[in-house]
C-alpha cells in the first residue's frame, strides 16, 4: 500500500461526501471523489474499472440513499444504494487489498433504549432505510475484514438537504414552529465527520495499526429536535441571518406523523471511538456556527 496512491470517495455530491472532498482539496491531498451520477457503487463492473484505473490505497464511502420516509414505497432503490451497493464496494476492495471507510447511521437501532446505544448493542430497525443501512453493515463486514463502520447521527452541514437549513427556511416563512421534543439524539456537522475520516485515513496511509470494526462518531452534546431548532434559531439572530426570533413549540411525535418511524432515542455512546483513535468528539454547536456562518457569506 503507498501512502502516495489517491483515496477514493463515494458518494461525493452528498453531505459528508462533499466536505470530504472539500477538505482533502484544502489540505493538499490525493483524493478522486465521485457522485453518484459518476459512480453507482452497486455496478460491479464500473467499480472494478475505477478501481482498476485509480489504484486507491483506500476507499471512503459516503455514497447512501438517505431519503428515509420515501424509502418505504422505493425499497429496491434504498436496498440497491444501502445494501448491494456496500456489498460491491467491499468484494471489490478485497480483492484488491484496499481498506474500505463506510457511513451507517443510528437508525439501525429501534430507539428504545434508555440510556446511549454502543456498538455491539443489539439491532432492530424500525423502517426500510434502517433495515438496509443494517444489511450494509453486514454486507462489508462479511465482505472485507480491513474496513471501519462509521454510524452517525442527525448530520448536517452548508451542502445538501439538512434540519438546519429546514428550519432556517420555515422560520423565514413562518410566526411560530412546532418542533417534535420527544426524540433525542446527537446532532453532527458533515465537516467534523470528514475531518476524522482523513485523520484516520492518514494513519491507514502511514501504516499505523488501525483496529478495525465498528464505531460510533456523533456531535455532543445531546439534545431534542425542539432543542436544536432553538439552538439554530438563537445562532441565526445573533449572526444577523434572522430579524428576530420565533416561538419553537415542542410537540410529540405523535403530532407530527411520518411514513418511516424515528427512534425516540438515538444518542450514540462514542466512548470506544475516542478511546481507540484518541480524538475528542467535537460539540455539535461549533460545526453550527461554522455552518451558518458559512451560509451567510454565500449569500
Amino acid at each position: 500500500m503507498k501512502a502516495t496512491a489517491p483515496i477514493l470517495l463515494t458518494g461525493a455530491g452528498g453531505q459528508v461526501g462533499y466536505e470530504v472532498k472539500r477538505l482533502a482539496a484544502e489540505q493538499g491531498r490525493s483524493l478522486i471523489g465521485l457522485s453518484r451520477a459518476e459512480l453507482d457503487i452497486a455496478d460491479s463492473k464500473a467499480v472494478d474499472q475505477i478501481l482498476q484505473r485509480v489504484h486507491p490505497f483506500l476507499v471512503i464511502n459516503a455514497a447512501a440513499y438517505t431519503a428515509v420516509d420515501k424509502a418505504e414505497q422505493e425499497v429496491e432503490a434504498a436496498m440497491r444504494a444501502n445494501r448491494q451497493g456496500p456489498a460491491v464496494l467491499a468484494a471489490a476492495c478485497h480483492d484488491r487489498h484496499i481498506p474500505l471507510l463506510h457511513l451507517s447511521t443510528d437508525y439501525v437501532f429501534d430507539g428504545n433504549a434508555a440510556g446511549a446505544y454502543k456498538e455491539d448493542d443489539p439491532v432492530a430497525p424500525g423502517g426500510v432505510y434502517g433495515l438496509s443501512k443494517w444489511q450494509g453493515e453486514e454486507e462489508v463486514r462479511a465482505g472485507l475484514m480491513e474496513h471501519l463502520i462509521f454510524r452517525v447521527s442527525w448530520v448536517f452541514g452548508p451542502h445538501g438537504n439538512n434540519f438546519v437549513k429546514t428550519m432556517l427556511r420555515l422560520a423565514a416563512e413562518r410566526d411560530v414552529l412546532r418542533v417534535v421534543a420527544d426524540q433525542r439524539g446527537c446532532p453532527t456537522c458533515a465537516t467534523h465527520i470528514a475531518a476524522a475520516l482523513l485523520t484516520i485515513a492518514d494513519r491507514i496511509s502511514q501504516g499505523v495499526d488501525v483496529p478495525w470494526g465498528t464505531y460510533h462518531f456523533c456531535g455532543m452534546p445531546e439534545t431534542s429536535w425542539h432543542g436544536f431548532a432553538e439552538t439554530i434559531l438563537r445562532e441565526a439572530v445573533d449572526m444577523g441571518m434572522l430579524a428576530h426570533a420565533i416561538p419553537v413549540h415542542p410537540i410529540s411525535t405523535d403530532q407530527y406523523p411520518t411514513p418511516a418511524r424515528r427512534p425516540q432515542n438515538s444518542v450514540l455512546d462514542c466512548r470506544k471511538f475516542m478511546q481507540t483513535f484518541g480524538l475528542q468528539l467535537p460539540a455539535w454547536q461549533e460545526g453550527l456556527r461554522a455552518m451558518l456562518s458559512q451560509i451567510k457569506h454565500q449569500e
